[in-house]
């Protein structure tokens, strides 16, 4: 069974180390070198043709050629001063993938809970009979976690709520049916999603707008517009008024996954019976930018003026983002002065759209006469305007700059956010600063800044192609304890890190693990695995693949 699968043993001489030159005061750079230098040189206590581990499945076993217990000593290596960070992520991540031994003690009813739903069921009811007696009180909290947990795995998550229901003296919050109706559209379960908005029609009161922006947002999002438009249409029939919000909500949406006509069309269809206002044609305007019809965004910002509506900073800063991509910077300027002489000033995110721009076009000095600019109008840069000038200054290599502008935001004024952080790690990985990027991370913990889906990848991704093995696990664990659920692109990221790795036998289990969970392997995927077990002769493993594959496309 998957949950039982375990990764070879990783190189158990590195434990034995001792390393009197890390003292107090060493430079950390030297004693990476030195740790470096340690493990380039160590001797094995095995030989390369010992057996496997009895635990991997039969079709990963390896030839001579592709021993898992040959494998490179950078596996289990940690940076020191990282090491203790690292070794407290030594807790089950709900991945099946480990490199070490799970711990076995369960800290609380969120991992009692998480323990439970990491074994793979066949239904939702198996996960319901699987949590019966498990001991563990329910509460809204504790729902709310579980489901942003295994917000990318619906099986389980579902199995769970209709656990939680049937819990004497619990109740479900409209919110949490909210964040379930969400985590069924996202993975494209339309027809539950709908079963569970009745439910919480016949409930009465559940369901608000919030629901049905859920629901639009995910049906646009799966390119069923006309679903999304029809989900709007129906509204009212679970007391849900169609109003100038609700509207703008449904134009967004289609906006936002690329549909500007349609939504052009829902507010040429209920201009006449709900109220407008600016918002409803900056959305209009922001959409037609986006698809680069500039002539169009013009159009609506005429008509916006013809409704009583003038045009604002946010209808202008489409105009300019949209030059911007176009690279069009006397086009900027224009509207830029513009903006002036309307009595409309470029506002921060104006400002931080250009700077980035420039900056991409590594035109790192009229980016930063932008900064210039922005500073003479008084205004105060934000938390975004910071990440871009970061991300700038990396793109252009000098990244001692971007540290000290890191260091030198919260003097400003300015707390660093999840994006700033993010931009940061990403940099430093680019570059391969390694510790600097983990220490990063850390750093968030320290500061209660929540990572996301986007500060983990350039972090996987490096761990893949060093092959930090170790660290890649310490990752995973911390993921999964940020309520962070691995998804299509995150399992992508890794089978093709691990594949140029040649650490075959992880992308294998990371494979099948993604189709266990009902997420379907892209084809490219799919076909660099294959190609990477041919080479290797590994024959049952290829087979295996396939057969997974055939039947991820059955059940997605």
């Amino acid at each position: 069974m998957l949950s039982k699968l375990k990764i070879f043993r990783l190189c158990s001489h590195l434990g034995s180390l001792t390393t009197p030159y890390i003292r107090k005061g060493n430079n950390p750079l030297l004693i990476e070198l030195h740790f470096l230098s340690l493990n380039r040189f160590c001797t094995m206590t095995r030989s390369p043709t010992t057996a496997e581990s009895p635990e991997l499945p039969e079709w990963l076993k390896f030839s001579q050629n592709n021993n898992p217990t040959g494998s490179d000593s950078d596996d289990d290596f940690v940076i020191p001063e990282l090491a203790h960070w690292v070794e407290n992520q030594k807790h089950d991540h709900g991945s099946k993938v480990e490199g070490h031994t799970l711990k076995e003690t369960i800290d609380s009813d969120i991992d009692k809970i998480s323990k439970l739903l990491k074994f793979r069921q066949a239904s939702v009811d198996d996960f319901v009979h699987a949590l019966g007696g498990c001991g563990v009180r329910v509460s809204e909290s504790l729902v709310e976690q579980v489901l942003k947990r295994f917000s990318n795995d619906w099986i389980p998550a579902f199995g769970f709520f209709m656990w939680a229901k049937s819990q004497t003296g619990y109740r479900h919050s409209a919110n949490s049916y909210d964040t379930m109706v969400d985590v069924l559209g996202k993975l494209k379960k339309f027809d539950l999603m709908w079963e569970l908005v009745e439910e919480m029609h016949e409930l009465g009161g559940y369901v608000t707008l919030a629901t049905m922006t859920k629901v639009m947002r995910r049906l646009a999002r799966a390119s069923r517009w006309e679903d999304a438009i029809e989900a709007f249409r129906g509204m009212e029939r679970f007391g849900v008024r169609k109003d100038t919000l609700a509207m703008n909500t449904l134009m967004d949406a289609l906006v936002k996954e690329n549909s500007v006509e349609r939504a052009n069309d829902v507010f040429l269809e209920l201009k006449d019976s709900i109220p407008l206002n600016s918002r409803t044609f900056n959305i209009l305007i922001h959409g037609w930018c986006k698809a680069r019809k500039m002539n169009n965004a013009l159009k609506s910002m005429e008509e916006m003026k013809q409704h009583g509506f003038c045009p604002d900073a946010i209808s202008y800063t489409s105009i300019v983002e949209a030059h911007c991509n176009e690279k069009d910077f006397r086009k900027v300027d224009s509207v830029l002065n513009e903006m002036e002489e309307n009595g409309c000033p470029p506002n921060v995110v104006t400002y931080t759209i250009v700077m980035h721009a420039l900056g991409k076009g590594k035109e790192i000095s009229k980016a930063l006469e932008v900064y210039g600019r922005m500073k003479q109008r008084g205004y105060v840069p934000d938390a975004a305007f910071y990440s871009s000038l970061i991300y700038i200054l990396s793109k252009a290599g000098r990244l001692r700059d971007a540290r000290d502008v890191f260091d030198d935001m919260t003097k400003r004024g300015a707390v660093p956010d999840v994006l700033t952080y993010n931009t940061m790690i990403s940099a430093a990985c680019k570059h391969s600063q390694e510790e600097d990027a983990l220490k990063l991370l850390v750093k968030m913990d320290e500061n209660s800044c929540k990572p996301d889906l986007n500060t983990y990848s350039p972090l996987l991704k490096m761990c893949c192609r060093n092959k930090r093995m170790k660290v890649l696990s310490a990752l995973l664990n911390h993921m999964f304890k940020n309520d962070i659920s691995l998804e299509v692109g995150t399992y992508t990221l890794l089978v093709h890190g691990l594949c140029k790795s040649e650490k075959l036998e992880w992308a294998c289990l990371f494979f099948e693990e993604m189709v266990s969970k009902r997420l379907v392997p892209n084809d490219s995927t799919h076909k660099l695995l294959l190609k990477e077990l041919e080479k290797k002769s590994m024959v049952e493993a290829k087979e295996r693949v396939e057969k997974l594959m055939s039947q991820a496309r059955q059940q997605g």
